[in-house]
């Protein structure tokens, strides 16, 4: 895509790649992922990701489901680069998901952690309906609570963080069935609050974020572990640092 006024930074691609290996945060995020698609969308052949920067979900949904067919879209080419060599039999475009095209091709769409980036975002998600097969799974993720506002959102390029209410309202309008939704970061939400209560305006100290030492970066990691146990049991949690939603094209 080309650059103009977007100010994402052109090595940003390589420090995430760099980062989300070893990240508590990206590691439980995918366990979460690939849960969330194996009991609600087990049997799809056809899926689409969203945004999919590095591929490092979508390396991860790769390995869980070695026979679907994965197509992935990024806005900056400069994340393909890592993308294709993490996911080499995916098929891959730079493209903008306001403008996106697609119609009914695929059984499940993912965005993770995508369209807080993006100012339109109920044209992406009308998009994203269109390309959906009838009865297709959306899949999303998105940073959650409107008071967490910090320069860490601003460093990051979000345009907002979401209710869970705003959410329902925008997926349902583009023509879905919220089947299910739970926020998760739950147990870390203090740890949370209190990194960004310092990082209302200074924009250097947000970009540290996930820099934390080993040994906490592993305390979280086991924390998140037990979080998302509870997850699979049934808990729903009305509160975190993130919301996963998950509806199905009416």
């Amino acid at each position: 895509m080309k650059r103009e006024k977007d100010p994402f930074p052109l090595d940003a691609y390589k420090r995430l790649a760099a980062a989300e290996g070893s990240s508590w945060w990206f590691l439980s995020r995918n366990k979460i992922i690939v849960w969330a698609l194996q009991k609600y969308n087990s049997d799809f052949k056809e899926f689409l990701e969203i945004g999919c920067g590095t591929g490092f979900v979508l390396k991860e949904i790769r390995k869980s489901f070695p026979d679907i067919k994965l197509h992935a879209t990024e806005y900056f080419e400069e994340g393909l680069i890592y993308a294709k060599k993490r996911v080499p039999d995916a098929e891959f475009r730079v493209l903008d998901a306001t403008k996106m095209k697609d119609l009914n091709l695929y059984n499940a769409v993912g965005a993770f952690d995508v369209i807080e980036h993006i100012k339109d975002d109920e044209l992406a998600l009308k998009n994203i309906s269109n390309a959906l097969k009838q009865e297709g799974n959306l899949f999303l993720t998105v940073p959650q609570h409107k008071w967490l506002w910090s320069a860490i959102d601003e460093s990051s390029f979000h345009v907002r963080r979401y209710t869970k209410e705003d959410l329902i309202i925008k997926v349902e309008n583009a023509g879905f069935k919220i089947i299910y939704t739970s926020s998760f970061i739950t147990f870390l939400l203090p740890f949370m609050w209190i990194s960004r209560l310092g990082n209302r305006k200074s924009t250097l100290k947000s970009k540290g974020e996930f820099k934390i030492a080993r040994w906490l970066n592993k305390c979280f990691e086991l924390i998140m572990f037990l979080e998302i146990w509870l997850l699979k049991l049934g808990v729903k949690y009305p509160f975190g640092g993130s919301l996963l939603l998950i509806a199905k094209k009416i």
